[in-house]
């Protein structure tokens, strides 16, 4: 499923997104892929373990995941998977980068709380049993599960280390989510209590709305705060913790070497399922037909794609296509509109006026955000989306509305929330904010592991080529940008693949000051209204916050 996003009314960073499908091709078993000898090791000598990772949206959890079946006999076999980039292995939940973060998150070596079920866009019980939300929406009450053994003989996973792994997050300096985990379970005026091994109480310190927490607790996502051992990192270190992590999944890390591959041994009798296969290696391969090739020789097992590969591993006997359903979503991203007052203790705004896309004035009646509007905007309706999807994604997707959300709510949204493909108005829109002879704008396709992103950023960099524009196209690591859009420096526009959120408001933090990531965009509207809405638990309320506050901003 696809989706296309665009943020209402403010329209602080022009909105836009399709979602692209992450796709993976099945063959047959292979037997084990020699390691290679070259490249830089950063391998540990061990095996390791790595981190994986309305009214109210699921306020508490009932159901129960399937018991592991037992090991009736021993596991045998490798699977190989073929992966764009993989680095070196970080699974410390507190100095993981990325790609690290992304994969730790959604690789079987870490879990964390809950298991986001992608079919029906909600949250099921993990390394928690249950939790219950107080009727104030303030006390967080978790049942965690017994029994569940860490890797590497550090014993059982307790409430200590929950939140110890929690706390990792709040305080990182990478992590997306970093601000609302220490915002919501590490509090000031908030509390935490241990009545016993297996329950965990928060006290959030005033109501807050349970959307940006439940990002936080489902596998397997990019922003989840996945589970480690408190006992390791006592033990050994941090440095010996972050490059070897006990973890708690089915699968725990072994040998690694940076940019070639990551070894990961299968865990026997693990609580939720015993793997298959004795281990699972995931090669670094950068080139798509390098992976083609692999899978169509038997080298790899499975492996990420492009789409456009379908049709050459479809050919290989016995192959089958994996597809998940709501499982991503791509956006377009505009860097620089970061209007916060100096005198609130922000970064001070140097009103750009350098780049027409960003507005000088942080008055949003003004006629320069007007104008940084209108640029923004025809950027928006020079995207042919349907083209993309049905030429680029092969059909598979569909335009989008908002933001991160998969949910069945179009009919719900307002009319001028939905931008059809017209490049005629869009050089009217240009002309009308001067600049009708076009302007420079440099488009960032990271290089990470989801599937076409490059591929579909190409082809809105042509389209902005076609309204007269001249994008500057670059794709580089996701290592190497990210960096700059946490310091706020970059200024441009990327394409950014995410997760599905379980609720449109997930995701909101990246627009707020105090959060490691940002999407480019900071306002004190952002900071007054993006609170309002954290802090309200009913959905009702949510929903008539934002529809009276666009009302003041048309």
């Amino acid at each position: 499923m696809n989706h296309w996003i665009k943020y209402p009314k403010l329209m602080i960073l022009g909105p836009l997104a399709i979602l692209l499908v992450a796709l993976i091709a099945c063959g047959s078993s292979a037997t084990a892929t020699p390691v290679p000898s070259t490249g830089d090791t950063s391998a540990t000598a061990a095996p390791t373990a790595v981190p994986a990772s309305g009214d109210k949206s699921a306020p508490a959890a009932t159901a129960a995941p399937t018991k592991a079946p037992e090991v009736v006999a021993k596991l045998s076999g490798t699977l190989n998977v073929g992966q764009k980039e993989l680095g070196p292995y970080f699974g410390s939940p507190k100095i993981s980068g990325n790609p690290q973060i992304f994969l730790n998150s959604a690789a079987p070596i870490t879990e964390t709380l809950g298991i986001h079920a992608f079919e029906g866009n909600e949250l099921l019980p993990g390394l928690a049993e249950s939790w219950e939300i107080s009727p104030d929406g303030q006390i967080w009450t978790y049942q965690i599960r017994k029994g569940v053994q860490f890797h590497k003989g550090f014993g059982e996973m307790t409430a200590k280390d929950v939140e110890f792994s929690f706390e990792q997050v709040a305080y990182s300096e990478k992590h997306a989510r970093a601000s609302i985990a220490k915002e919501v379970f590490f509090n000031e005026n908030g509390s935490r209590e241990m009545p016993d091994d297996y329950t965990w109480i928060v006290d959030t310190g005033t109501p807050f709305s349970d959307v940006g927490i439940l990002e936080l607790m489902g596998m397997p996502r990019s922003v989840c705060a996945w589970i480690v051992s408190k006992k390791q990192y006592e033990q050994d270190g941090e440095e010996e913790a972050n490059r070897n992590t006990a973890a708690t999944g089915p699968w725990q890390i072994g040998e690694w070497k940076t940019g070639e591959y990551w070894e990961m041994p299968a865990v026997e009798n693990h609580w939720r399922q015993t793997p298959n296969f004795a281990k699972m290696v995931a090669w670094e391969i950068p080139e798509e037909s390098a992976r083609v090739a692999g899978f169509q020789t038997g080298t790899l097992d499975t492996f990420v794609m492009a789409l456009d590969s379908i049709p050459e591993a479809e050919k290989v006997k016995g192959a089958t296509l994996l597809q998940v359903p709501n499982a991503m979503q791509s956006q377009l991203n505009f860097y620089g509109n970061l209007h916060l007052k100096e005198e609130d203790g922000y970064q001070v705004w140097d009103e750009d006026r350098d780049h027409p896309w960003i507005s000088p004035n942080s008055d949003v009646d003004s006629p320069e955000w007007a104008d940084a509007v209108k640029v923004r905007k025809a950027l928006s309706i020079a995207i042919d989306r349907q083209s993309l999807i049905d030429n680029l994604l092969l059909g598979f997707g569909h335009p989008n509305t908002l933001q991160g959300w998969g949910g069945p709510d179009e009919a719900r949204y307002d009319a001028d929330m939905v931008w059809e493909y017209d490049p005629e108005a869009a050089k009217a829109l240009l002309a009308e904010a001067g600049v009708a002879d076009g302007f420079d704008i440099t488009l960032t396709a990271p290089i990470r592991g989801a599937p076409s992103e490059l591929e579909a950023c190409e082809a809105i960099a042509q389209f902005g080529d076609d309204i007269g524009i001249n994008v500057k196209f670059q794709n580089v690591p996701y290592g190497t940008l990210r960096p700059t859009l946490v310091a706020r420096t970059y200024r441009g526009a990327t394409c950014h693949a995410a997760s599905i959120r379980l609720a449109p408001t997930q995701g909101f933090a990246s627009y707020l000051n105090a959060s490691p990531f940002s999407y480019g965009a900071e306002h004190d509207f952002l900071e007054e209204n993006i609170a309002k809405a954290k802090a309200s638990i009913l959905r009702a309320d949510r929903e008539a916050g934002r529809r009276s506050r666009s009302v003041e901003l048309r």
